[in-house]
């Protein structure tokens, strides 16, 4: 079975400024560009991606840095009905966030392993978990 990952936003923003983790999201990256595995995004890391760096530096960059993520040779994985269920049970029963919860579903969803730096998906059963 080929190897794959659904990214969280935390392991994206590494990537993107250069952080702990960057490395590893590189050697992912640098696999999906070959085709050798999958990587999945949530559409709700889009958003997170253009806001949180918009609120680090300024519209001009978030819009650079959604445009980068947008380039990168990963599946973008859109809401529908099953995976609104699955993030609203996991926030049901998580405390997470509903950005997280919605990362957390995808990598239920796809079945992939999540990477992520956010100690809050630490608490997260019955996902395998990846921590940068």
């Amino acid at each position: 079975m080929k190897e794959s990952y659904t990214l969280d936003t935390s392991a994206i923003m590494a990537y993107f400024l250069g952080e702990k983790g960057k490395d590893e999201i590189s050697l992912i990256l640098s696999k999906a560009k070959k085709q050798e595995i999958t990587v999945y995004v949530s559409f709700m890391s889009y958003m997170e991606i253009l806001y949180r760096t918009w609120k680090l530096s300024d519209e001009e960059t978030g819009k650079k840095a959604y445009i980068m993520l947008r380039n990168l040779p990963v599946k973008e994985v859109t809401h529908d009905e099953d995976l609104l269920l699955r993030a609203a049970a996991i926030k049901a029963t998580n405390s997470l966030s509903v950005a997280d919860a919605w990362v957390a579903a995808t990598a239920q969803k796809t079945g992939t392993t999540l990477v992520h730096k956010d100690p809050e998906m630490d608490i997260l059963k019955g996902l395998k978990l990846k921590k940068l």
